[in-house]
């Protein structure tokens, strides 16, 4: 009996972690506020949350690229339901998280272009905003570009069985597997181009904008993210593999006002691959 009773209350303290962390990460409150809530100190919310997210992170594999041709075709069929654009895969874009404390020689790098110390955080989701691709840990100052080429995507594009593309917008640079607006559309064609790759596109922005709303933490009115940026990457990982959770279980959004998805990088403007360009041209024939 006495064995069970402590089996009992080592389940109950686990979801008593778990509580406090889901309340951390909906509402951003201080840790004085959730550790009041909770009978808790400061520093067991920061512990706690810590825990938990490291947890959730190595036991919630649910943020993978499908790479079977079965799967990618299904993909593709549903992308192209939105606004008839063929063969894409994923929609990718960038966004900032607010960090608090950096200080020191690093804090420049983390500073964005609304200057505030932030994460740039690089993501692909699929039609219905779920996030297939993830990269956590580039500071704020980062460009998109530099983020993606530094990152697995383009490995992960590049071995697709039957290929695909992404869609992004002027941030990033145009390759084979990635298209991106015409900058200056020059006839009804490219127009038409245009026009479907940003309704298509767009679902991504949606996907960070619920996130934000349903973790708001991530967003400035949370107060942002306190801690180093290495526990931020882990907190952020964490609230988007939720995020995906409560997409597959259909988890309704409480609505808390629209959340708006800041970040702008400017424009790539460099030599494009030439198949690549031809590649943006034969498309516009397709639409």
């Amino acid at each position: 009996m006495l064995n069970n009773y402590m089996l009992f209350l080592y389940y109950i303290f686990i979801l008593y972690k778990v509580l406090v962390t889901l309340r951390y990460l909906g509402k951003g409150d201080f840790y004085s506020e959730v550790g009041d809530l909770h009978g808790i100190s400061r520093a067991s919310v920061s512990r706690i949350v810590h825990e938990v997210c490291v947890a959730i992170n190595s036991t919630m594999e649910n943020i993978t690229f499908p790479n079977d041709a079965d799967t990618l075709r299904s993909l593709k069929a549903d992308f192209f339901k939105i606004a008839h654009f063929p063969n894409c895969v994923g929609a990718i874009d960038g966004t900032l998280i607010p960090i608090k404390g950096m200080s020191g020689l690093a804090e420049p790098a983390f500073i964005c272009r609304k200057n505030y110390c932030a994460l740039n955080i690089e993501a692909v989701a699929d039609p219905n905003m779920r996030f297939l691709h993830i990269n956590t840990c580039f500071p704020g100052a980062s460009h998109d570009a530099y983020v993606l080429r530094s990152s697995g995507v383009p490995a992960i594009m590049e071995s697709l069985p039957e290929g695909g593309w992404l869609l992004g917008d002027s941030g990033y640079p145009l390759k084979e597997w990635l298209l991106t607006p015409f900058l200056s559309p020059s006839n009804p064609q490219e127009e038409k181009y245009n026009e479907a790759l940003s309704k298509t596109r767009i679902v991504v922005e949606r996907a960070f904008g619920v996130l934000k709303s349903r973790f708001r933490c991530l967003h400035s009115s949370g107060g942002g993210l306190r801690f180093s940026p290495q526990r931020c990457s882990k907190v952020i990982e964490t609230c988007f593999r939720l995020h995906n959770t409560a997409i597959i279980a259909k988890v309704p959004l409480r609505q808390q006002g629209p959340v708006q998805n800041i970040n702008r990088n400017d424009v790539v403007i460099a030599n494009v691959q030439g198949t690549a360009q031809q590649l943006m041209i034969r498309v516009t024939g397709l639409l």
